[in-house]
């Protein structure tokens, strides 16, 4: 029986609808192979919507998201929308997008290819064999805590303010969720913190320990963040399962995400309790390269395939995607990021091509 879905892409800026078109057509692709319906509907958001309409998240953009049964979204922002007003800005776009979804979840695989183990910046013997999941949390902490702003005091100084905060249901909704992903891998959980100094902390160590009682197959650890920074570099290893908080898990999946030797081989899951879920590259938007044809596709594919996998409960479809994707890296294609020796260079479009032809030879096994 056909399956019917509806899929809000939104391309964005930059690179961003160069690879949301190759994402695009492997999904019509496994649609046809899995027998999946999908009507695609495109909407503005980042810089794209403050040239067409003064803001970076129109109303009906969420409202259009908030309707469909998954949303994928390619990338935002650039250099030219750097001096707006905070509030107008690409990147308070995409934090209003998250927060409107109600998504509180952010999923960030960093796991080493064995075709990319060169492409690394460490030693081969140390990422060998890296698979990390960083579940980050998405709508609190100090990117959404208030007081927050630029204040101007009596002796005329200035003085800026942010907020961490996290109230006990906070923590605990993505403390399970973080746990309920450890179960479904190596049963390692380590939650970061920096709860030698920073109250809010000390409150999300709690949760976490009191939470671990009700995984008793799962093994929690806890590092400070300073800590956890380093052992990522020095063994990465160590970890299965990564949980924290909104500004730790920014910098830290980031970190986790350069083992693998490039950004742009990376997807992203955001999901909340109910609300259609948003996957997108963690790569940013490339500006420079926008347009060149230059742009490396796969992490947008591999979104596409987080998509179906934790969002549509398409497993096998998803499996197909992820198959092509290793199947086109064995045979030495590759992009501009992900190039070496004795590979052959290929564009943004022609990697799309590459991928759609290898999931009709796998349909055809």
């Amino acid at each position: 029986m056909t399956q019917h879905y509806t899929i809000t892409l939104l391309p964005g800026d930059g690179i961003g609808p160069e690879i949301m078109s190759v994402a695009k057509a492997v999904l019509a692709v496994v649609g046809e192979q899995f027998d999946l319906d999908f009507t695609f509907q495109e909407a503005l958001v980042g810089g794209a919507a403050i040239d067409a309409t003064g803001e970076p998240l129109p109303p009906s953009t969420l409202e259009v998201c908030r309707q469909s049964d998954a949303v994928l979204l390619a990338a935002i922002g650039s250099p030219q929308y750097d001096t707006l007003p905070r509030h107008l800005r690409p990147e308070t776009g995409l934090l209003a997008l998250r927060a409107g979804l109600g998504l509180f979840a952010n999923l960030r695989p960093a796991k080493i290819l064995p075709q990319l183990l060169h492409a690394s910046s460490l030693k081969p013997e140390v990422v060998d064999g890296v698979d990390i999941m960083v579940v980050r949390e998405l709508t609190g902490g100090i990117y959404f805590g208030q007081p927050r702003g630029i204040f101007a005091l009596e002796t005329g100084e200035k003085r800026g303010v942010n907020t961490m905060a996290y109230t006990e249901a906070e923590i605990d909704r993505i403390g399970r969720v973080a746990f309920e992903t450890a179960r479904k891998r190596r049963k390692r959980l380590c939650s970061v913190d920096k709860a030698n100094v920073l109250e809010v902390s000390q409150l999300w160590r709690d949760r976490m320990t009191v939470l671990a009682k009700d995984y008793p197959d799962v093994e929690l650890t806890h590092l400070y963040v300073d800590n956890a920074a380093m052992q990522l570099v020095r063994y990465p290893k160590q970890f299965d399962t990564i949980v924290t908080g909104n500004l730790f898990g920014d910098i830290l999946s980031d970190a986790a995400a350069m083992l693998t030797g490039s950004i742009g081989m990376l997807p992203s899951a955001s999901l909340g309790a109910t609300a259609p879920g948003l996957y997108e590259p963690v790569h940013g938007s490339a500006p420079d390269i926008a347009g060149r044809d230059q742009a490396n596709p796969l992490a947008q594919v591999l979104s596409a395939a987080m998509m179906l996998r934790y969002g549509l409960a398409q497993p096998a479809a998803a499996d197909r995607i992820e198959q092509a994707v290793l199947q086109v890296l064995d045979r030495n294609l590759r992009t501009a990021d992900i190039m070496a020796d004795n590979m052959t260079l290929l564009g943004c479009q022609a990697m799309g091509e590459s991928l759609v032809e290898t999931m009709r030879e796998l349909q055809g096994n």
